[in-house]
């Protein structure tokens, strides 16, 4: 059993078929965590029991002949998504000890198909970061070259799909915490359109950004998970509630060959391999079939400066929940604002502390005009630059196409020093999360820096509901790289 090559497929096809069973394919993924783990550090917590009683379930429905997709499939779960009864710490001190009183509906929905949960993953506090170096329990590491990051927020999920320590696993992501990670370690990453799947159940940070999404070795991983867990949930209020008809505009979609580039936005900052990668993959892509051409998007270059104003005014308003008397911890004091004070003192890391400020100051008397309004104002021309990019009757293109980050892995510890060297890394991710709009990274192959062949993303942008576009584009990167 090669975990580095098995896919999702493959282990459904097998499973099926009675090559091996759930239970052998989970102890695999179990040995392997105990073997390479304590190195990458992509795991908080392994529930080797519990995965073992699952896969024994899953064994039992599939010799009934009653499996689904993900029946037996073993999954990493990200810290900030809840399982109810386990710890769900967002990587953070001030929850080092909750456990979830209720299941994220994503999980409903995994267990229902009876897939295998191995654990819970690393992340940047929070999901504040784009290196998991934020997290309260130290680093993961990339599996690629451990001395630099996986990326963040959800470098523990994507560390461990890259490492074969998880066949998939959930993600979420803010402003690229998804698909940067997933491009860092080469792997296949997906945000979907925002509200195609449920929050509810997902340790809120920026509550208009946030969106669970899902991480695999193939689109076709990626894809498969992304199947299972999306649909409309009356217990969020942001949920799309025509998933149907998407389904249906999607199909029409599938076969879209027009793919805009916005060339004067990738200039600036992107090292030159990464682009030359870049264009190598476009030129495939054109080979095979496709139209590229130059595409104007002239308000999105303003995206990471909004982005950061509206995340942590949001991340601000979300975390003022922690407050160390409700749940969490609690720091005894003499009075209830010091108890306010200590608590979040010592429960909050400075990333989150740090934006917590910011954003108070941007939502405060006298500067939520200069700031936050402004930035929700250019939020709205960002998502009409995408609204005209695609429309079809102005000759708009199917799909966006960007490098998923302008520079490979960087060293761990090399931008935490510098706050604003560390949030340009998002500046290809952000506005897809500001405009609410579908996004995945594919690898497209690899740059050389210290003799190590580090990966790259191929990042491919949709309309609204267009996640099929994603996925058929997808499909032909990889075969492109094939």
């Amino acid at each position: 059993m090669d975990l580095s090559k098995l896919t999702i497929a493959e282990a459904r096809r097998a499973l099926d078929a009675g090559e091996y069973s759930a239970l052998e394919l989970t102890n695999t993924y179990l040995d392997v965590i105990a073997k390479k783990d304590g190195e990458i550090h992509a795991y908080l917590e392994v529930w080797a029991d519990s995965a073992r009683e699952e896969a024994k379930a899953a064994d039992a429905v599939i010799a009934r002949g009653e499996s689904k997709p993900l029946t037996g499939i073993p999954l990493a779960i990200k810290d900030n998504i809840l399982i109810e009864g386990r710890i769900a710490s967002a990587a953070s001190k001030i929850l080092e000890n909750y456990r979830a009183s209720y299941d994220a509906t994503v999980v409903e929905k995994l267990k229902d198909h009876g897939a295998v949960f191995l654990g819970r993953t690393n992340m940047d506090e929070f999901a504040l970061g784009a290196s998991t170096e934020n997290s309260a329990f130290g680093p993961t590491k990339n599996p690629h070259d451990t001395s630099r990051v996986p990326g963040g927020t959800s470098g523990g999920s994507a560390a461990a799909v890259a490492a074969g320590l998880a066949l998939g696993a959930l993600g979420s992501d803010t402003g690229g915490s998804i698909r940067q990670p997933s491009a860092f370690c080469g792997v296949v990453g997906l945000k979907p359109t925002y509200g195609a799947v449920s929050r509810f159940g997902l340790i809120a940070a920026a509550s208009s950004l946030d969106q669970i999404g899902s991480i695999g070795k193939t689109v076709a991983d990626a894809r498969a998970i992304f199947d299972e867990i999306r649909g409309y949930d009356k217990n969020d209020s942001t949920s799309l509630t025509d998933a149907s008809e998407q389904r249906t505009v999607n199909s029409k979609q599938r076969h879209s060959r027009t793919i805009g580039v916005p060339r004067t936005f990738l200039k600036e900052g992107t090292d030159p391999d990464v682009l030359e990668r870049f264009q190598q993959t476009l030129d495939a892509l054109k080979t095979a079939g496709y139209e590229i051409k130059d595409v104007e998007l002239p308000n999105v270059p303003y995206s990471l400066a909004v982005y950061y104003i509206i995340n942590p005014a949001e991340v601000s308003t979300n975390l003022a929940r922690f407050d160390g008397i409700r749940y969490g911890l609690s720091v005894p004091a003499d009075d209830i604002q010091s108890v306010y004070a200590k608590t979040r003192a010592q429960g909050f890391g400075p990333e989150t502390r740090r934006r917590i400020l910011v954003g108070t100051f941007v939502l405060s008397a006298g500067y939520a005009d200069a700031y936050y309004r402004k930035a929700r104002s250019v939020r709205e021309l960002i998502r009409g630059d995408f609204v005209r990019a695609f429309d079809p009757s102005a000759d708009g293109v199917d799909a966006i196409a960007t490098p998923t980050s302008p520079t490979p892995a960087f060293k761990i510890g090399e931008k935490s020093s510098d706050p604003l060297a560390m949030y340009a890394a998002d500046i290809f991710t952000v506005p897809v999360n500001l405009a609410g709009v579908p996004a995945i990274s594919v690898p497209s192959g690899t740059v050389a820096r210290e003799g190590k062949n580090l990966p790259v993303g191929f990042q491919i942008f949709a309309p609204h509901g267009g996640e099929e576009v994603l996925f058929s584009i997808g499909e032909d990167v990889e075969k492109s790289a094939s």
